[in-house]
């Protein structure tokens, strides 16, 4: 592509063309390029000239065949876009071509690049076309011959011809510039790929071009916020690793290109002159990309523990709430973390007592609130004010609580159980108070007979 040719060329502009001081006096100087071999009727001598001009040293490249060469002690000044010599407004994609092959050919110093460059220029803008015809003598009128002069140039000029036309129609403006944001979530701290492409009117890409770009809430690497990308050698889109530093990154492109439309230059003092123009010159292309970014998302992870044994506790539901223990957390996307009834998430501990719940936005207060007490520790379960656990996310981080259940007030038991399990009968005593007339006479008896052995023990004794 020749970046530094087209680097170069934008180092010649139209305005310098409005000094009028000439710095030589020579009228229709040859440049670079070919004689014809011959001259076509009617046309002025020299006209068969296929190159460049010097004017006031500086090489110039005409249009308007058949009219006099560049006069460097006349001034010209910036014209209106190039037209044909009909006065008729270019086809925009011989527009295109033109101001193409001046900006990448102006600065040729081949002969065979600048003679066909010239035939190209005669052959689109001088063109048979109503007034401007073959037949005429008046050079203003005369139409340009590009059969007769393609057979009368040297071939290697005409080789050059066909290889700058399919240059043209391959790499012509305009230029596209475009900066694409990554689709996924972008996080702060986290590096994305960013692409910068330049494209040409075929759609297809341009080859090494150098983009410039500038961030903003965002960084490379290394710490820098500008620089310097080049697309590939097939023209596909050039990618760039951007770390957002903030939550609105965003990139701003700048490449060159060449202009839509060439711009002639016109002489002020006299009409009987050719018109000519210098480089299609370039024009600045921008475009820019933005994207959101989020702080990196957290996690909680909540224990739930007996107070006094500090073993896991299973099979707690708990409730997943923002601050308030009210309305529900958000997730990283900053939807509701909710559950299948649109209220905030339900979660239950696992076997070792945890339970996670990652991808939350951050940084956010948190809080797990016990649904219902877990079987063995209901009595000093208040719904009203059920136990809870609340914290801060931090970005990237995973927030660590604990939950702390109080077991019931063990029951003492009035009788002590027997056997295993406490399962069997406990014994009591039954007695009977009834009494047969039989059985009343034969007390009674035993109780005399115990009476009169008590006394015949104490009278023994005395």
């Amino acid at each position: 592509m020749g970046w530094k040719r087209l680097a170069a060329v934008a180092m010649v502009s139209g305005l310098a063309l409005l000094t009028v001081p000439a710095t030589a006096s020579a009228v229709g100087v040859k440049g670079i390029g070919h004689n014809a071999s011959g001259l076509q009727p009617n046309a002025t001598p020299g006209s068969e000239w296929h190159g460049s001009y010097v004017w006031q040293e500086k090489h110039v490249w005409c249009v308007q065949y058949a009219l006099p060469a560049p006069d460097s002690n006349v001034g010209y000044k910036e014209g209106d876009a190039l037209l044909t010599k009909a006065g008729k407004a270019l086809a925009p994609d011989i527009a295109a071509n033109i101001s193409y092959l001046l900006l990448r050919y102006s600065t040729t110093k081949s002969p065979d690049e600048a003679a066909a460059l010239a035939h190209l220029l005669h052959s689109w803008t001088s063109a048979p076309d109503g007034a401007v015809r073959l037949d005429t003598t008046d050079p203003k009128f005369l139409a340009y011959d590009a059969p007769f002069y393609a057979a009368r140039l040297p071939k290697s000029v005409m080789d050059a011809v066909a290889s700058m036309k399919a240059d043209a129609e391959a790499n012509r403006g305009p230029w596209t510039l475009s900066a694409t944001a990554p689709k996924e979530p972008l996080i702060i701290g986290a590096d994305s790929n960013w692409t910068v492409a330049l494209t040409k009117a075929n759609g297809k890409g341009v080859p090494n071009a150098p983009i410039a770009y500038k961030l903003t809430d965002a960084k490379l690497f290394d710490g820098s916020v500008e620089g310097t990308v080049t697309t590939a050698p097939d023209g596909a889109p050039a990618a760039i690793k951007i770390i957002p530093t903030g939550p609105e990154p965003s990139i701003a492109v700048t490449a060159d290109s060449p202009a839509d439309r060439p711009v002639v230059h016109q002489p002020i003092q006299t009409d009987n002159m050719q018109r000519m123009v210098t480089t299609g010159g370039e024009k600045k292309l921008n475009a820019a990309a933005n994207g959101q970014a989020k702080t990196a998302p957290g996690a909680v992870k909540i224990t739930k523990i007996d107070s006094e044994t500090k073993k896991a506790i299973a099979g707690v539901p708990l409730r997943v709430t923002a601050k308030d223990q009210t309305s529900p957390a958000l997730k990283q996307d900053d939807s509701p973390l909710v559950g299948t009834d649109g209220k905030p998430l339900v979660l239950q501990t696992g076997s070792d007592g945890t339970v996670a719940v990652p991808d939350l936005r951050t940084p956010q207060e948190i809080c797990l609130v016990e649904v219902t007490a877990p079987k063995g520790y209901e009595e000093y379960f208040d719904p009203k004010a059920p136990p809870a656990a609340c914290g801060t996310l931090a970005a990237g981080q995973t927030l660590a609580l604990e939950l702390v259940n109080k077991p019931n007030k063990p029951v003492v038991p009035s009788t002590i159980p027997a056997g295993a399990d406490g399962k069997t009968p406990v014994a009591t005593a039954s007695f009977d108070t009834q009494l047969r007339p039989g059985l009343m006479l034969g007390v009674g008896g035993l109780v005399l007979l115990g009476a009169a052995l008590a006394g015949f023990l104490v009278w023994r004794r005395q």
